[in-house]
């Protein structure tokens, strides 16, 4: 039996040269979880993929979040800019010694009525042209029944056609559909009301709280960059008013200018048609102006044929004039971007967000553009001809010398196949070609 020591362990047998063998190293957690797959799981990793699907679902319930919210947002966006609009106004009136609540109410109060009134008296214009319209009915029925007769050799009489139209199925099936849609119509009737409302309290609460809601944005922000929000707010501010008002005095000028030609022509309801012209021309980018002169363009039709040409005519010189000499003098000092960044904006604001995106676009664009001026560094730009559009060149490059000096080569180099005698002229421009 092996001898033990007083603990019970068996003592090591002393090595024979002398020296103790070394003993086993201490176990490396990290080589024995790396040593196989069922060793064990990393700590680390429960931690990762809860904090994955955390954030995956973070991320889905705020894009569920923002879809369920993005006709809040359009109208909240909306407001701002209206109220972007109607500061300058609300500061000028507050300046004055009166609260910036009752001078917000008088500014909407004061749109509010315009806009109603201008609602009313085109609506009374299209109630009594549809009056028209359907009284004239059997007249027009009446001729054109006519026409058909004498140049086709037919029979027909309204009668027929009246009851023909009364049995036919396409009547009753059109009735049945606008029905059915009285209840669509009426919801969305009051959707918009409730939008409209909506975009009208927001913007009275931007425009009466507006110094409130810039300390509440400055509050927590650096000294740093309360300075540049400050001054990015007052840039919008100057460019949609401007924009705002530069665009209503083009709307007056534009309105007088057609009522004019509407009262000239004899055309009825001259004064509603020349500020249906002047507000859809200058508000409603692109179409404006074609969706403006649709209307009068009818209206004057049902008078004289020959009046909706004239009207056609007026309507494309207006607009020429305007975009190459009333606009650039009234936008120059408040919204002076280039005619094709305008457009541009448009269409881009127009795929982003529709008929309000079109609406915003240019305001929004001016606003970005003198906000980046301020800090973009210019230099002076070098006296370059082809800075001003000229091309740089040595004498005889020009297009006109290298087509006479072609003409000058193919003259000699026929007259040398001829035989003819030269001319010294053109002598002179084959040397200059060599």
């Amino acid at each position: 039996m092996a001898p033990t020591d007083e603990t019970g362990q068996t003592p090591r047998q002393a090595s024979p040269f002398g020296t103790t063998p070394p003993g086993r190293p201490p176990a490396d957690p990290a080589a024995d979880s790396a040593a196989g797959p069922g060793v064990g799981m990393p700590r680390w990793l429960p931690r990762a993929v809860v904090l994955v699907l955390g954030l995956y679902a973070a991320f889905q319930l705020g894009t569920w979040a923002f879809h369920q919210l993005t006709g809040l947002l359009i109208n909240i966006l909306i407001a701002f800019f209206l109220a972007l609009a109607i500061e300058p106004a609300v500061s000028w009136m507050a300046s004055r010694g009166m609260r910036r609540g009752l001078a917000a109410a008088i500014v909407f109060v004061a749109v509010m009525i315009v806009s109603a009134g201008f609602v009313a008296l085109l609506g009374s214009m299209l109630a009594g042209q549809i009056i028209k319209i359907v009284e004239e009915f059997p007249n027009y029925l009446d001729s054109v029944i006519n026409w058909i007769n004498t140049h086709f050799h037919t029979d027909l009489k309204r009668v027929d056609v009246q009851e023909g139209l009364l049995r036919s199925d396409w009547l009753r099936n059109y009735v049945q559909h606008s029905a059915t849609g009285v209840l669509d119509v009426s919801a969305q009737v009051l959707g918009g009301l409730f939008q409209l409302l909506t975009i009208a309290l927001f913007s009275f609460y931007f425009a009466a709280d507006g110094p409130r809601l810039r300390r509440a944005i400055c509050s927590v922000l650096p000294p740093a960059r309360q300075a540049e929000v400050l001054r990015a707010w007052e840039i919008a501010v100057n460019k949609t008013g401007g924009y705002i008002y530069s665009r209503g005095l083009m709307a007056l000028i534009s309105g007088i200018a057609h009522y004019i030609l509407l009262q000239i022509l004899g055309v009825p309801y001259a004064p509603v048609l020349g500020v249906w012209v002047g507000l859809v021309s200058q508000f409603i980018p692109t179409i404006g102006t074609y969706l403006a002169g649709a209307l009068p363009m009818l209206i004057a039709f049902t008078v004289d044929p020959w009046y909706a040409l004239w009207v056609l005519i007026f309507v494309v010189i207006y607009q020429q004039f305007e975009n190459y000499m009333l606009q650039p003098k009234l936008t120059s000092k408040t919204v002076d971007i280039h005619p094709a960044v305008a457009f541009g904006s448009v269409i881009a604001g127009t795929a982003l967000l529709g008929a309000v995106g079109a609406l915003i676009a240019i305001p929004a664009i001016a606003t970005l553009q003198a906000f980046l001026g301020a800090y973009v560094k210019r230099y002076a730009v070098t006296d370059d001809p082809r800075v001003h559009g000229h091309r740089r060149g040595g004498p005889g490059t020009g297009l006109l010398t290298r087509a006479r000096l072609l003409w000058g080569q193919r003259t000699v180099a026929t007259r040398e196949e001829t035989g003819e005698p030269g001319d010294p002229e053109e002598g002179s421009s084959e040397a200059l070609t060599r």
